[in-house]
């Protein structure tokens, strides 16, 4: 038995819920991962998964011997990788989760740069909005706006993304253009409320005009927790929108949407990526933050560059 092989093949098992998909993600047979998970096993004399006939769960000794498998196979890849002489590129599986907007807007149109760059490197990408458990879900990084609540988390400062206020020309002709943002908290007015993971709840907008403050939430016939979603409602005219610019550039651009409120600002939101502490940071996690951070300053500035403990 290889024991290299039979811990990669234990992780993938872990991680994949199943030996089938497992072997698919190796290239193996799903027998021979089946027996190199039997050799473990049998050479650590515990049961590391139950097995069923529909599903695979680890058992409570798998779950920690895990938790140690992926440390240490991430280490053996840094060594690799880490040498001065050695021919090795970073590679291996990265677990990724980022917002759905981000992921269809900027990073899947960028990642054939990355993927030449990094042609050894898989990601592995959750698209979503929720709030991810970076370490129970095992995820390496992700990439979330606003303030970060989780003080826990390592945490990079990639951007600051400008915001605007925008709404669709059927919704205007049909409600009227707002001359002042108060007009959407007291009129006929409504906006398109986002549901942020974390709460739950709408939050309100900060603007100032000069030395006019103002907190906005609105009223909304309709709220998302999505931002793909969030944008389609805007577009079809079910309220207005506060955007970051990313995502309005080509609707503006193509009329489908209008900026308002032009003389008013916006607090921006942060971008962060996040990573869990205490944890060995491989070199291709160290790569992909890197990218990202070069992809971003050339979308938005990038306020802060810290250097990755």
């Amino acid at each position: 038995m290889d024991r290299f092989d039979a811990m990669q093949a234990f992780a993938r098992v872990v991680e994949a819920g199943s030996f089938t998909k497992a072997a698919e993600t190796l290239h193996m047979s799903k027998t021979t991962v089946t027996q190199l998970v039997q050799q473990l096993e049998a050479r650590l004399r515990v049961r590391l998964l139950n097995r069923t006939t529909r599903k695979v769960n680890v058992t409570a000794d798998g779950a920690a011997y895990y938790e140690r498998v992926i440390k240490l196979l991430a280490d053996l890849d840094d060594a690799e990788t880490s040498l001065p002489g050695a021919a090795a590129r970073p590679r291996g599986r990265l677990r990724i989760d980022v917002p759905s907007p981000f992921a269809r807007l900027i990073l899947v149109p960028a990642l054939p740069a990355f993927h030449a760059r990094y042609p050894d490197i898989q990601i592995d990408m959750g698209v979503s909005d929720r709030i991810v458990d970076i370490i129970d879900e095992n995820v390496d990084c992700v990439v979330r706006g606003g303030e970060l609540l989780d003080q826990s988390l390592m945490a990079r400062k990639v951007a600051d993304l400008p915001l605007g206020v925008f709404a669709a020309p059927v919704y205007l002709a049909r409600e009227g253009t707002p001359a002042h943002p108060l007009e959407l908290e007291d009129s006929h007015h409504r906006v398109v409320a986002f549901l942020w993971a974390r709460t739950g709840k709408p939050v309100p907008y900060a603007l100032h005009n000069g030395a006019e403050q103002l907190q906005i939430k609105g009223r909304h016939v309709l709220a998302v927790d999505d931002g793909n979603a969030y944008l389609a409602a805007g577009l079809a005219g079910l309220g207005v929108l506060w955007l970051p610019t990313y995502m309005s550039d080509a609707p503006v651009a193509n009329g489908e949407l209008v900026p308002l409120f032009e003389d008013w600002q916006l607090e921006p939101m942060p971008l962060y990526i996040a990573y869990p502490p205490n944890r060995h940071v491989s070199l291709k996690l160290r790569v992909f933050i890197d990218w990202v951070v070069e992809l971003m300053a050339l979308r938005v500035p990038v306020v802060t560059r810290q250097s990755l403990a």
